[in-house]
């Protein structure tokens, strides 16, 4: 396995920057937010490290020469919309925007590209699904075309007023990921898994990835910590964020031991990418970057440096 981290936590760095850093702290890898340019309108999102929009091989040629001189690699391109939004302009250019992450990670030879699939989410899963093949088939039709393995992270986007009642994001739960396997079975289309959403939904984090195991594209490193006192208060139908709170790999609930025991036992030897989103870190950038060092130092208990 490769130790990465999710770009997005450094939107004031160059992906020069990015890269040297990701070096200097002993990391393999990036995966490398492709955002389109401009506002974003939520925390983590709208970070452009690679702008894809009118990408060339010149563009590929530069990004490879800064991966070799820095000798850290890009894990995935990766851009995560609601390409399933109610709002069609919205979802449109979302659609574009992927395809476009998807062609950029094939000329670079990444093959990998990470994203939500997306969703309605005022209407059910079975409202959301036709809508869901009619997008997601000819986005996976050009990824196999592409060499590209899509990773579609499970985060249900389901946090705040905003996103209720059903979340922005339809791929939250193994019966829906069986779902969409079956009926998309191309295995450019897979995972881009990450632990801690599973826990504050009060699922088991380890078993999915046995099941999943040849659907791991990419998998992320996030710890969660649960406050059972105020979810015995408010109730799971209470918005998430009364009672949970994302955290460092090690600072909360997921069982990394056995995260990493599994993962080793499924034969999965790809990217384990840190995603920071513990707000004790956000003060300034160099807590940001403090947070990178703290879990570096963390998950190489379970992810060896290469020729050590």
């Amino acid at each position: 396995m490769q130790l990465g981290f999710v770009s997005a936590i450094l939107p004031d760095l160059s992906l020069e920057d990015v890269l040297q850093f990701a070096a200097e702290t002993g990391y393999d890898c990036v995966e490398v937010m492709c955002w389109p340019r401009g506002k974003a309108e939520r925390r983590y999102a709208g970070v452009t490290h690679i702008d894809v929009t009118d990408f060339s091989e010149s563009d590929a040629d530069r990004i490879r020469q800064l991966c070799e001189s820095t000798g850290v690699s890009i894990s995935a391109l990766g851009y995560y919309p609601n390409a399933l939004s109610p709002d069609e302009d919205e979802a449109a250019t979302a659609v574009d925007h992927i395809a476009k992450v998807i062609y950029a990670a094939g000329l670079l030879g990444i093959n990998r590209a990470t994203s939500f699939v997306g969703r309605d989410w005022t209407r059910s899963v079975d409202d959301n699904w036709p809508r869901f093949l009619d997008t997601w088939k000819p986005l996976i039709e050009l990824a196999d075309q592409q060499g590209v393995r899509v990773g579609i992270e499970n985060c249900p986007m389901l946090f705040t007023a905003d996103e209720w009642p059903g979340g922005k994001n339809l791929a939250i739960s193994p019966a829906i990921w069986r779902r969409m396997f079956e009926d998309i079975p191309s295995l450019a289309f897979g995972l881009n898994y990450d632990p801690s959403h599973l826990i504050w939904m009060q699922m088991d984090e380890i078993a999915p990835l046995r099941e999943f195991a040849d659907r791991l594209v990419h998998v992320h490193a996030k710890d969660v910590r649960i406050d059972h006192e105020r979810l015995n208060d408010v109730g799971i139908l209470a918005h998430p964020n009364e009672y949970h709170t994302p955290k460092l790999p090690g600072l909360g609930d997921v069982d990394w031991g056995k995260y990493f025991s599994v993962l080793t036992d499924v034969g999965y030897d790809g990217p384990v990418c840190v995603e920071v989103e513990d707000r004790a870190y956000e003060g300034s950038l160099e807590a940001r970057k403090a947070s990178l060092r703290q879990s570096a130092t963390f998950l190489r208990n379970f992810i060896p440096r290469h020729g050590a």
